[in-house]
């Protein structure tokens, strides 16, 4: 199976150029398939969309067409539009999406990707290929790749809010196991997608897994105020449509595009690392199959501003990819059930119950109370798919619990997130130490002064 690891860039200013060079050119090339492909359609002639008559018209170009970009990583432009058009046409052809367009907007900078044998990576070191005549470009990588150097086969150059990083893919072998330890397929698990919790499982013989994801939600809360605290501080200085933007504003859209990338950064470390440690307690339990509840269908349900902003930073689409990954390498099968119902079932009567406020779901009909995520991963244990085995799992009375982003900024003791209100007065701009609540039939200070 194939597994990529983003892994950032140590350069120098030269360096720094030179990269941002090779991404404008990719940009360029780009650009130059939109204009062309326009002219052949504004003249009535078939636009040039396969990968053979593109590469074609790379090669009339000639060399140094595109600065410091060699054809290796020009192709892989090439390659990029033309599974893009084909995709649209595909989609179209179906009926499925016709609002899916072709590609039609120009981008600045693109990634370039180059191929087993166009690069060399030697321990933490990376020589990238750019163009006949020019230097070589070596750049430093600020960690180690995770995959051995013989599986590596691709690497992708790309930026995030100013920053570079590569894009390591290589090819990793299924995970083997001792005679007697492998994953058993009749071992299932169910899985209850959720915030708070983004992963709950429920497994056999009574055991059960909380991914807490408390610090993810304070991670969202913190990003959003503090997006809002810039909006309004600049909104004055912002530009109006048509007109250029000052030195300042364009310091500020830098820094917020900054911001942006970090976040997104934190976060999907963050559910990287809680599907780890699910499939981690699954394959010590031996569980082979993991029935996992899709609930990407409330995405498409207004229930207003508030809770539409939760569900777009919920992302269970990427919950369900990173799991699906790890599961796969592992040699275990996720399968996607309709998740509908089950956080409001009981797992020992099957009755419908009211959907508790809290975390605790207890029945009127038999009395059973237990947590309502694991509750909801019991009933989707028990879900398969049509023609499937039944399967019955109760809840769990051996719970596992686990916290999911230890790395984000404020987890700890020693470390306070510099996003968060200070509650003292040393802070500039606190509101001071809070004091005790007066005794009782004491007056206020105003209703002193109004004596």
């Amino acid at each position: 199976m194939v597994r990529t690891a983003l892994v950032g860039l140590r350069v120098t200013a030269a360096q720094r150029r030179r990269c941002f060079g090779l991404l404008a050119g990719a940009g360029d090339v780009w650009a130059a398939l939109l204009d062309m492909n326009r002219w052949r359609r504004q003249r009535g002639v078939g636009a040039v969309v396969s990968y053979q008559a593109l590469c074609r018209e790379l090669a009339a170009a000639g060399r140094g067409t595109f600065g410091e970009l060699d054809s290796v990583g020009a192709r892989s432009v090439l390659r990029r539009y033309s599974d893009a058009w084909f995709t649209a046409a595909r989609v179209r052809a179906g009926g499925r999406g016709p609002l899916v367009r072709f590609p039609r907007r120009k981008r600045r900078l693109l990634p370039v990707r180059y191929y087993h044998g166009t690069f060399t990576l030697s321990g933490r070191r990376l020589r990238l290929p750019v163009a006949r005549g020019c230097a070589p470009l070596w750049v430093r990588l600020d960690r180690q790749v995770p995959y051995p150097e013989a599986q590596v086969r691709s690497v992708t150059l790309l930026n995030e809010g100013g920053r570079l990083f590569v894009e390591v893919t290589a090819e990793v072998p299924v995970a083997v196991y001792p005679p007697g330890g492998a994953p058993d397929p009749g071992r299932v698990a169910g899985v209850d997608l959720g915030v708070i919790h983004p992963y709950a499982v429920a497994g056999p013989g009574g055991q059960g897994l909380l991914m807490s994801g408390r610090a993810l939600r304070a991670e969202n809360h913190l990003h959003l105020a503090d997006a809002k605290r810039r909006r309004r501080a600049v909104a004055r200085r912002a530009p109006r449509p048509g007109q250029a933007g000052s030195r300042r504003w364009r310091k500020y859209r830098a820094r917020q595009r900054t911001v942006e990338a970090r976040h997104r950064r934190r976060i999907r470390q963050a559910q990287h690392e809680a599907a780890k440690e699910v499939v981690t307690w699954a394959v010590a339990r031996r569980v082979g199959t993991l029935t996992v509840g899709d609930p990407r269908g409330v995405l498409t349900v207004q229930a207003g501003r508030r809770h539409n902003q939760r569900l777009r930073t919920w992302r269970p689409a990427a919950l369900i990819r990173h799991l699906a990954d790890k599961a796969a390498q592992a040699g275990i099968v996720v399968v996607l059930v309709d998740e509908r119902g089950s956080s409001s079932t009981c797992p020992a009567c099957h009755r419908r119950v009211p959907k508790p406020v809290g975390r605790v779901l207890t029945c009127r009909s038999c009395g059973f109370c237990g947590h309502q995520d694991l509750a909801g991963a019991a009933n989707i244990a028990r879900r398969t798919p049509a023609g499937g085995p039944a399967t019955s799992s109760t809840l769990p009375v051996a719970i596992t619990h686990r916290r999911a982003g230890r790395h984000l900024p404020g987890t700890g003791r020693s470390r306070r997130d510099p996003r968060r209100r200070h509650h003292h007065g040393t802070a500039p701009r606190s509101p001071g130490q809070p004091r005790p609540a007066p005794h009782a039939g004491s007056r206020s200070p105003r209703e002193d002064q109004a004596t």
